[in-house]
């Protein structure tokens, strides 16, 4: 699995397709990192931004359940923008990667997979220092 030079990839979930309806699976050796800890966002208000924070050790795994949304990714010197809105595609972001979820739709769910629990000092949640850590990581 290839990470590109921003710390992100997408990342196809395996599609089960059926009459009866679609199935997806996330397991283990679908993502670089064993889960610890899974949650997910939904009811996100018109115009609301979520994320605005970069992590120094977990990574994350984010799929659009539902609906769209926009995954502003910014290493410390480029920013690209990537929107999800496939449930059988996932955006690895790996550690010491800012990112920024705009521009969800109506209804949307976002899921989120990550490496560890939570940790309120694993997170950089100032951007200014973010970009200081980033340069001199």
């Amino acid at each position: 699995m290839k990470i590109n030079n921003n710390g992100f990839q997408i990342i196809p979930i395996p599609k089960i397709e059926e009459r009866r309806g679609n199935l997806s699976v996330i397991e283990n050796d679908t993502i670089p990192f064993d889960i610890k800890r899974v949650y997910y966002l939904y009811d996100v208000p018109t115009g609301s931004e979520r994320g605005g924070h970069a992590h120094k050790e977990l990574q994350q795994f984010l799929v659009a359940l539902s609906g769209s949304f926009d995954v502003v990714i910014n290493d410390g010197k480029e920013e690209t923008i990537i929107a999800l809105n496939k449930p059988y595609e996932g955006l690895l972001i790996k550690s010491g990667i800012w990112r920024e979820l705009r521009n969800f739709s109506s209804g949307s769910i976002c899921l989120v997979v990550a490496s560890e629990v939570y940790i309120e000092e694993d997170y950089i949640r100032d951007f200014d220092e973010f970009v200081k850590y980033a340069n001199h990581r």
